[in-house]
């Protein structure tokens, strides 16, 4: 494998606390796929038989599903480093819950889940990281799930955006932070489009509750934000 995609392993979460050699080690009990894709390419098509989760090597790939009108949704845009189909690799669905597009020329890596979890030939030190890896992977966007079902349990968009700056004051114990979100993952978080999201915060800045640049956020009038998130 060449430096430029090892490089994209090391980022992966999949292989934190490992270095290239350990990596490179572990390659070789877990035996990948990998593949080139062409833009608009399909790399994934949902309902299609899933024996294997991927990782993106390199480029941009475009997870989507289509709703009942047949119109295409992007759920996210994936980058080098970044997992997709290993929620469902381990729940024992056997198909692709969605497809997956390289936006243009992308390279990725695919493994079996049996050799996550399986018995490892080498009896491979590393394995047992992987294993808890992938687990601390897996138990995360369980959480951001649960959180998701939360902020869709509050039935104004001011209140989702309250109650999420008042957790990150939280985290912080500062009235000044930065968001851990990009503003099109925070949308997603809290199940609201973008331009409503963007349009809610400029209001709520023109009314002096907070203030923010990029992904600085200032809390300005702390009681109001409190009012908002009841």
């Amino acid at each position: 494998m060449n430096l430029k995609l090892m490089q994209s392993l090391k980022r992966c979460r999949l292989f934190n606390g490992l270095g290239q050699e350990e990596i490179n080690c572990l390659l070789e009990c877990l035996q990948p796929r990998i593949k080139s894709y062409q833009k608009n390419e399909c790399i994934t098509i949902a309902g299609d038989e899933l024996t294997e989760f991927g990782i993106l090597l390199s480029g941009e790939a475009a997870v989507t599903k289509e709703n009942a009108a047949g119109n295409r949704i992007i759920l996210t845009v994936l980058g080098p480093g970044e997992l997709f189909g290993e929620i469902a690799a381990f729940s024992g669905n056997s198909c692709w819950p969605a497809t997956v597009f390289a936006q243009g020329k992308c390279t990725a890596l695919f493994l079996r889940p049996e050799k996550i979890i399986g018995y490892c030939d080498n009896s491979c030190e590393n394995h047992r990281m992987l294993i808890q890896n992938m687990l601390r992977i897996i138990s995360e966007k369980a959480l951001l799930l649960n959180r998701k079902v939360e902020y869709l349990a509050i039935k104004s968009l001011r209140g989702k955006i309250s109650t999420y700056l008042l957790e990150q004051h939280q985290r912080t114990g500062m009235t000044t932070f930065m968001l851990p979100l990009k503003r099109w993952e925070l949308a997603d978080l809290l199940n609201v489009s973008r331009p409503s999201l963007s349009r809610e915060m400029c209001k709520m800045r023109d009314e002096g509750i907070i203030d923010f640049h990029r992904s600085s956020i200032k809390i300005k009038n702390m009681e109001a934000l409190k009012r908002s998130a009841e």
